[in-house]
């Protein structure tokens, strides 16, 4: 006698779209030999590292503003930002425009590696460093096989006290 098999019961399609919900995808980039990733929702575009119109006064990680299609838009050099040496522009180097809180802000990074998806289980908590490292920016840490990412809360540090360039959003 055959059996009848019975259609997918909706708990189990609630489960699948539960598990997908938790996963997180991140655009992974480099800084140094640092491998970071920041959420894929917050990226406009990739652009590659042009001229800046500097701003006097600005701090040195803002290295200036761009127009990019009739929106000024400040540039942050995260490798100044996360006193990471001097930084260096060449073919590699990478303009992440995100889109944060109604704002457009660019970052420049070293290179651009890749788009992840991790799932719950591949995101470890940052570890506490005490008051010599400020965790406050960090999602936690990403592995992925021999690789380990520095997920960076790009929300909370753009709107951080000593950027100022984001309003802080409601927690």
């Amino acid at each position: 006698m055959a059996e009848i098999s019975s259609p997918p019961s909706h708990a189990a399609g609630t489960a699948a779209a539960i598990a997908n919900a938790n996963r997180l995808e991140v655009v992974t980039f480099t800084l140094g030999a640092e491998e970071y990733g920041i959420d894929i929702q917050k990226v406009q575009e990739l652009r590659g590292y042009d001229a800046v119109t500097r701003i006097a006064n600005a701090p040195d990680y803002i290295k200036g503003v761009v127009n990019l299609r009739g929106i000024i838009v400040p540039i942050i050099d995260m490798r100044i930002k996360f006193a990471l040496g001097t930084p260096s522009y060449d073919q590699f180097t990478v303009v992440i425009v995100l889109s944060i809180g109604g704002r457009v802000v660019g970052m420049v990074v070293d290179s651009v590696s890749d788009v992840i998806t991790l799932t719950p289980e591949q995101i470890k908590p940052a570890p506490a460093m005490g008051s010599v490292l400020d965790t406050d920016y960090l999602i936690g840490l990403g592995t992925l096989e021999e690789r380990m990412l520095i997920l960076v809360d790009i929300d909370r540090l753009m709107s951080s006290d000593d950027m100022g360039l984001i309003e802080k959003l409601a927690a």
